[in-house]
């Protein structure tokens, strides 16, 4: 982070500023003066021939001054060329050469004159000269033969241009040539080889001129070179050799000048221009180079070194850097030294120009003309373009040297004076008239100016004036007080008031008054002080990952009257902002950060009067660049070394280098690791296998990353040998009963060791003293056939190729093929461990009936049966394995209860053996699973209803329920109370004496051996019940139906009561810890839910079922009469997506509030309300659902309103008359009704036929195992999966209603699916009652079942 300093040329800005506030005062153009040059062409002229020429001179002068000129010092009559005419109002010539003529015709010296009756300005002496670019002379090169390690110089000899052209060297095929120490470019355009080595012919070489007016480049025919050498072939590898030159056979020598000549040259430059000094030298190894100046250094604020040292370049000289320089060139072979004398010559230059003079009349002054240059130039004095001496005398003029004197000026005197100084090396020509004026004072600018200017910055009030002679100017501020110079003030002789550092007290208004003797004049400045712009917070400098965001902040303070713009700038250029950036006000992000989004950030903060720059730089982190230029050396049978140079690391060290090699025989194109290297070598020996033909490349790795793959390396092909290994991983094993294949992994190309290779495979059977079969394979099986079952082979596998066998193999032990075992465990013994575990017992098979590799004996077993009678089960067959020689086992997970059978075998390679005698045994009854669907409800803050359904598995005949509940309010825990029901009961309701506690309820079902696991459900918490206000004794829970279902009449009256309770009395609120999830019954019509004023509440007092100072049940109490703020009478007006809410309050005017409202999924939404922005629409809204709803105060969210509960309309609300009622739907449903009741008849008549199953009339209450049976009967319970009686049914207003018919066929069973008996009876045996989803709508889904309708007929 840094705040960036001005830049200089800010400083020398101010300073040629404040320099130029003391020039001379500019004579107003209303009034009369002598010509004065504005504009004129440079005095060395060059000209494009193909353009019109155009030479410059422009003047003003009052009268307008007239213009001529002259040719080589000759009068250039325009008039009488027709290709050369003069601007309007201007001196500027045009020649044109559209209609013809050569541009060389109109070379020259021109001068322009222009002319009032003043006198006469002369411009400077114009050069013309038309810039030429001839062409290259033809010629046939013979191709330079040059001996390695010689020097070598190509010239190239450019035809001469105006001005001259800019040289390069190129191959004929338009690439540039490769400069470094060794082969660089001279200033004269010479191509220099210090020593030529071989790979200097692999191209030919050509000068190319570039010409600056035309643009055209000129190519000159290309050498061609041809180095003899003691080494004829270019190997590559010697190319970075420590002493490439000894291995190549070139001989070292000392380093000798091939320019400049000699060891002593001298050189003269100009004061003010560049001075280049170059030495190039040859010798084996190429010689650096170094400079040196004799008794003193080099000038390091304008020396700099280019061409690889070779030359040195100081700008701008001065005479001080006279003197002897000498270049060092050396190499280890010795060295040589040039020196070379530089003088500093200067062509004129000012001292003191000549400046107009403005006098009135009878007053004295003077013209200085003082010059310098080497050597000392002459003054020449002119008048209106005359020399001088030829000009009128003059009594009140005096002639003294470089100065001209006048005394008692009058109106006379006026006139146009040059003074020429010259030598040698050039001229200078300056312009300076008399004028002689008698004018009283006056303001030169706009009256009234208003200046807005930055607090503590230096600043400068302007105040242009004119008088003859000139007047005194004085400063006030808001007209009072004494002439403002001096302190913090300076005026300038041009009338400009600078205040160095502008202060809040200094803002007001300025006046300056100008005086001479013929008046005075006055203007006024208002002078405004603004607050600077500042960056408080700056950008960071930050370090990123490649593919990250970053953000680089950039908060601004500024005067606010001032209009502020915040821009980037990237590396000091304007930052283009693209998709991947985003700019605010007061930051820079970036997204995705890439590697070109690295470099310096500078946050720029303007105003119109100033600006503030703060700086940082991003570093980006990326995976480093590709290592490049491989190279194999140090060749050798079983290593290379190899060389690569490392990429950009982009900012993130190379850790490691990962060298990768592909052959080309086994695997070509795959790549594989080699090795691994430290991040600090480039070069490594790698070890190397025998006939391997390698390709390398190289991987480099840093922290971000990996680079991609290098280009691969040449190839290197290492000798061959015999193996040094054999495969691996060799086996023998049957696939058949009558073979044996041996396998084995087959080896690699670095472990080939040569062509061809090869396996010899030898086996023979173990411990017969057999001969070695073998067999030569190029594979990795062979199989071994017509072999007995199940023996063991030994068997051996080498390697083999073109240059021998590998060594010798171990020999591994394989069997051949096994067959089928052919006997079965016997004497089987079982014993019930307990109901869902079995102890096996069986003897051993011998040996050799198993007829391979003995795995395991396995136990296959069935569920034949459940002594629960009816209840069909899967017959699917399952299995259990005891691994190994062992004679016992457990089989475990049996269903209780139950028949099964079970079998043994004998299990090996090959597979099952045959069965044993089949054995059965019977689980004995166990503890149920738990109850299923384990729901609570709670439809308001006074009950709460709990459902459940049989447990899946009851393992059993169940014999009931138990549940055990207990109030808790957060820590604190109340009584537990236990509930034990018929195995029939699944429903229960507990009533809440206490609306702020929450319940734990614990359900399990009961058979003969006991409970079963259990299942726990806490009832739902209201939301924001309130915080007690008293602890009166808690009354026990009472159970308001303990029947299993509750009838249609029953559901109807609890929402009858439900919609017409419509007051609910007031609780100071709690913030909620879980919502209620479901409501417990539903109604026929949907009404507005309203929350009246605050009733008066009395106090009950109920037998306590916990100690008295137990806060879980506290009665609540609250004022008859809102006496305090607080919120009441919420009604809401609900529809199918969307809600009305309104309240009442007694808060003051502008008070906010906040709705908050939760629906049953636990997802709480809250609408903040203005004031007096009722009624409120909640939307967005789900039908059918359930909500909680409070309204409270945004600034005391402890105020609030009681919690009420709403439901949405269904989906559709049917604006016509209920099609229920309507007497075509009646019949309908009821020739529905008996013919679904005629074709129960039909089934009821066909299975009467394998047994009579009558039906029970109190469905209410399911049968029992334990249930005599009566004549009447009841349905038994079928498998759950019996699909055709189960389905949801879809009301008319398009809500989906579950069945809740207790006696359906399939409310219970086990998962398989339902059967019967081949003589038609039906099987099941009820084990759990298959879950019902909760009924939505506004009716009971009893009245809308034809099921139900039946059974009821039935």
């Amino acid at each position: 982070m840094a705040r960036p300093q001005p830049p200089p040329w800010v400083h020398a800005a101010v300073l040629l500023c404040l320099l130029g506030l003391g020039g001379a005062i500019e004579i107003p153009m209303d009034l009369s003066q002598p010509p004065t040059i504005t504009k004129q062409s440079v005095k060395d002229h060059i000209v494009d021939p193909r353009d019109n020429i155009l030479i410059e001179c422009e003047a003003k002068g009052n009268p307008a001054p007239s213009f001529h000129w002259t040719r080589n010092s000759r009068f250039f009559n325009v008039a009488k060329d027709p290709r050369v005419s003069m601007r309007r109002r201007s001196g500027t010539l045009v020649i044109d050469f559209r209609s013809g003529g050569r541009p060389e015709e109109y070379e020259g010296e021109y001068q322009c004159f222009a002319r009032n009756k003043f006198g006469t300005a002369l411009s400077n002496r114009i050069r013309l000269q038309v810039s030429k670019s001839p062409l290259w002379p033809k010629e046939n090169l013979d191709p330079v033969v040059v001996q390695e390690g010689a020097p070598l110089t190509l010239q190239c000899n450019p035809p001469p241009g105006l001005p001259s052209p800019v040289i390069f060297w190129m191959s004929s095929s338009m690439e540039p040539i490769t400069q470094d120490k060794r082969v660089s470019q001279g200033h004269n355009g010479d191509l220099y080889f210090s020593n030529v080595m071989v790979q200097d012919m692999q191209t030919d070489y050509s000068c190319n001129a570039r010409f600056h007016f035309t643009h055209t480049i000129q190519q000159k025919n290309p050498f061609t070179l041809k180095v003899l050498t003691n080494h004829p072939y270019n190997d590559s590898s010697l190319r970075n050799h420590p002493d490439m030159y000894s291995a190549r056979g070139v001989s070292e020598r000392t380093p000798s000048f091939m320019y400049p000549q000699g060891t002593a040259s001298s050189q003269m430059v100009l004061r003010g221009m560049d001075l280049l000094l170059e030495c190039i030298a040859s010798g084996v190894p190429t010689p650096d180079i170094a400079w040196y100046k004799k008794g003193g250094d080099l000038p390091s604020d304008k020396a700099k070194f280019e061409n690889f040292n070779k030359a040195l370049r100081i700008t701008s000289v001065s005479e001080e850097d006279s003197g002897e320089y000498f270049c060092l060139a050396s190499n280890k072979m010795g060295s040589i030294r040039h020196t070379i004398s530089v003088r500093v010559k200067a062509a004129p230059y000012w001292l003191d120009e000549p400046k107009n003079l403005i006098l009135a009349p009878g007053e004295d002054g003077r013209l200085v003309c003082r010059a310098n240059g080497n050597p000392k130039p002459t003054v020449q004095w002119m008048v209106n373009g005359e020399p001088l001496q030829s000009a009128p005398p003059n009594p009140n003029r005096e002639v003294a040297g470089d100065t001209i004197i006048f005394r008692d000026t009058q109106i006379s005197s006026r006139a146009v004076y040059q003074c020429n100084t010259s030598n040698e090396h050039g001229y200078l020509l300056a312009n300076a008239f008399v004028s002689v004026l008698d004018v009283p004072p006056r303001m030169m600018s706009p009256r009234n100016q208003l200046i807005r200017v930055i607090l503590y910055n230096r600043t400068r009030l302007d105040c242009p004036f004119f008088g003859s002679p000139i007047p005194t100017l004085r400063w006030f501020k808001n007209g009072q007080g004494s002439n403002l110079d001096g302190g913090n003030y300076h005026v300038y002789e041009n009338g400009s008031l600078e205040i160095k550092m502008i202060r809040k007290e200094d803002q007001g208004i300025y006046t300056c008054v100008a005086t001479n003797i013929l008046g005075k004049a006055e203007n006024q400045v208002r002078l405004e002080v603004k607050d600077p712009t500042r960056i408080f917070r700056m950008p960071e400098d930050q370090i990123v990952k490649r593919g990250t965001t970053v953000q680089l902040e950039c908060r601004v303070k500024h005067d606010p009257s001032l209009k502020l713009t915040v821009s980037w700038l990237k590396d000091d250029q304007p930052l283009y902002i693209g998709n991947r950036m985003k700019k605010e006000d007061d930051s820079l992000t970036i997204f995705g950060v890439a590697e070109r989004d690295q470099g310096s950030y500078t946050c720029v903060a303007s105003t119109e009067l100033d600006q503030d720059l703060a700086k940082a730089y991003l570093t980006v982190l990326g995976r480093p660049d590709r290592p490049r230029d491989l190279e194999l050396t140090d060749l050798a049978e079983r290593s290379v070394r190899l060389t690569w140079i490392p990429g950009d690391d982009n900012n993130s060290p190379i850790t490691d280098y990962v060298v990768q090699f592909e052959e080309d025989q086994f695997q070509p194109g795959v790549w594989h690791d080699h090795s691994k290297f430290p991040g600090s070598v480039n070069s490594a020996v790698l070890q190397l296998s025998p006939y391997v033909n390698y390709q390398f490349r190289v991987i480099a790795v840093n922290e971000v990353g990996s680079s991609h793959p290098s280009l691969p390396s040449e190839r290197y092909r290492t000798s061959g040998a015999p193996p040094e290994s054999n495969p691996s991983d060799v086996k023998g094993e049957g696939t058949r009963k009558n073979n044996m294949e041996i396998t084995w992994t087959p080896m690699n190309a670095t472990s080939a060791f040569g062509p061809n290779l090869r396996y010899i495979v030898k086996w023979r059977r173990k411990e017969t003293r057999e001969t070695w079969n073998n067999a030569t394979v190029w594979g990795s099986r062979y199989v071994v056939g017509q072999t007995p079952v199940y023996v063991p082979y030994e068997i051996r596998v080498q390697a083999e190729n073109d240059f021998g066998k590998g060594p010798e193999p171990d020999t591994v032990i394989g069997y051949s093929g096994e067959d089928y075992p052919r006997a079965a465990p016997t004497d089987v013994k079982i014993r019930v461990l307990n109901s869902t575990a079995i102890n096996l017992q069986w003897n051993r098979v011998y040996s050799d009936t198993v007829q391979g590799q003995l795995r395991e004996y396995r136990a296959y077993y069935w569920r034949e049966s459940s002594l629960l009678k009816s209840l069909w089960v899967s017959q699917k067959r399952q299995q259990a394995g005891f691994p190994g020689d062992r004679l016992r086992g457990v089989v475990s997970r049996l269903f209780p209860y139950s028949n099964y059978k079970l079998e043994m075998v004998v299990v090996n390679g090959r597979g099952d053996g045959p069965r044993s005698e089949t054995k059965e045994f019977t689980t004995p009854e166990g503890v149920p699973s738990a109850p299923r669907r384990f729901r609570v409800r709670q439809p308001n803050l006074q009950t709460i209803n709990l459902e459940w359904d049989h447990p899946e598995h009851p393992n059993g005949i169940l014999t009931g329920y138990s549940l055990r509940y207990l109030p808790f309010n957060g820590t604190k825990l109340g009584k537990q109370m236990v509930e034990n029901f018929s195995p029939n009961q699944t429903k229960f309701t507990v009533q809440r004496a206490d609306p702020v506690s929450r319940y734990r309820f614990t359900l399990s079902a009961r058979t003969q051996v006991g409970s079963g696991e259990a299942v726990t459900e806490e009832s739902p918490a209201a939301p924001n019940e309130a915080t007690p206000t008293a602890a009166p004794p808690t009354l026990p829970p009472t159970t308001v139906g303990a029947t299993g279902a509750v009838s249609s009449t029953d559901a109807t009256a609890t929402a009858a009561a439900a919609t017409e309770a419509t007051t609910v009395p007031i609780i100071p609120t709690v913030a909620p810890t879980t919502i209620a999830t479901t409501v417990a019954t539903t109604t026929t019509t949907t009404a507005a839910a309203t929350m009246e004023s605050p009733p008066t509440t009395g106090t009950k007092t109920h037998e306590s079922a916990l100690p008295p100072s137990s806060p879980l049940t506290p009665l609540l109490t609250r004022p008859s009469a809102p006496d305090q703020q607080s919120i009441w009478n919420v009604t809401v007006h609900p529809n199918s997506k969307w809600a009305n809410i309104t309240w009442k309050h007694n808060f003051g005017p502008g008070t906010d509030f906040v709705v908050e409202y939760i629906d049953s999924n636990h997802t709480k939404k809250t609408v903040p309300v203005k004031a007096q922005a009722q009624p409120i629409q909640l939307t967005d809204l789900y039908p059918g659902m359930t909500y909680t709803l409070r309204v409270y105060s945004q600034d005391n969210e402890g105020i609030s309103s009681t919690i009420i509960t709403f439901m949405t309309n269904t989906a559709y609300t049917n604006s016509q008359p209920d099609v229920v009622t309507q007497g075509w739907f009646i019949g309908l449903m009821c020739a529905v009704a008996l013919l679904v009741l005629t074709l129960l008849i039909v089934c009821f008549i066909k299975r009467s036929r394998g047994g009579k199953y009558p039906v029970r009339e109190k469905k209410d209450v399911p049968l029992g195992p334990e249930d005599p049976k009566e004549e009447d009967g009841s349905f038994d319970y079928s498998d759950e999966d019996n699909k055709p009686l189960q389905g949801s049914q879809t009301s008319l207003d398009g809500t989906i209603k579950q069945q809740e018919s207790d006696d359906s066929l399939v409310d219970y069973g086990e998962g398989g699916e339902g059967q019967f008996n081949e003589d038609g009876s039906f099987i099941g045996q009820y084990t759990v009652k298959k879950d019902k989803e909760e009924t939505e709508g506004n009716e009971s889904s009893e009245a809308t079942s034809p099921v139900n309708a039946i059974y009821s007929l039935a």
